[in-house]
């Protein structure tokens, strides 16, 4: 019964997280490494390798709906492809300890800034795009995936979002960012050997299913009131995760 459990989990948090803008790996890393038992290195690539195939489903999903804002996602994707290698080479090099101190660091930002996002709801937005500002997101979220085995996600919609976009278009933007840094964090770690192939299967494929609604979701539903019942259990969990990591 426990590859049930992995399917219905996958599917969740992809069905949620590409419907939100993200891709999962934060959500998978926490669940490997606190519920599995998995070490911090063998958690990030079995995140990334879970959260790729459902990312890229859900890109082409959004590229099919005209969502896409090429133009700013190509931006943070040049930025972020770089950065994502050189936090794949610093990788293997951290030590044990501090590798994991770093990951629930992470979560727990990311949960916070959640929170934080929720609750100060700034009513006004640039008015043009910022090409600095998308840079520095970029950069950002490829170090999250390269170091710690994330998707990214979080500086990519939170910078999207600054940057005027509206909630569908960002989440949109950002599975096609995500999609590029996660396919580069992902042959790094994969070189390493460091995939649990029992446990990442069922979940990349929950995920993938997931990911196929995901789309349709924003389409035709109400992705704002999804989001106001979820991203705060969201960002509960993250808090939660990166806390029992380091206890």
């Amino acid at each position: 019964m426990v590859w049930v459990s992995l399917l219905i989990t996958g599917f969740l948090v992809g069905l949620f997280v590409l419907s939100t803008g993200g891709g999962g790996a934060a959500i998978y890393l926490g669940l490997l490494t606190t519920a599995f038992h998995l070490s911090p290195a063998v958690a990030a690539a079995t995140s990334l390798f879970t959260a790729f195939p459902s990312l890229l489903v859900g890109a082409y999903g959004h590229y099919r709906t005209g969502q896409i804002h090429f133009r700013v996602g190509n931006q943070m994707l040049l930025a972020a492809i770089p950065a994502t290698i050189v936090g794949a080479l610093l990788s293997p090099i951290i030590p044990q300890k501090i590798y994991t101190w770093l990951v629930a660091a992470i979560l727990f930002l990311l949960g916070v800034q959640i929170l934080v996002k929720i609750l100060i709801k700034s009513a006004q937005r640039p008015a043009k795009h910022k090409s600095l500002q998308a840079i520095l997101y970029g950069i950002v979220s490829g170090l999250m995936v390269g170091i710690a085995g994330l998707s990214g996600g979080g500086p990519i919609i939170a910078g999207l979002l600054a940057l005027g976009l509206d909630m569908v278009p960002a989440a949109a933007t950002s599975a096609y960012v995500l999609v590029g840094t996660s396919f580069v964090g992902l042959l790094f770690h994969l070189s390493a050997n460091n995939i649990d192939w029992s446990i990442g299967v069922c979940l990349m494929i929950g995920a993938v299913l997931g990911a196929i609604c995901a789309p349709r979701l924003l389409a035709k539903g109400n992705p704002q009131r999804l989001n106001t019942i979820m991203k705060p259990l969201m960002a509960l969990l993250l808090i939660v995760m990166g806390v029992k990591m380091v206890l």
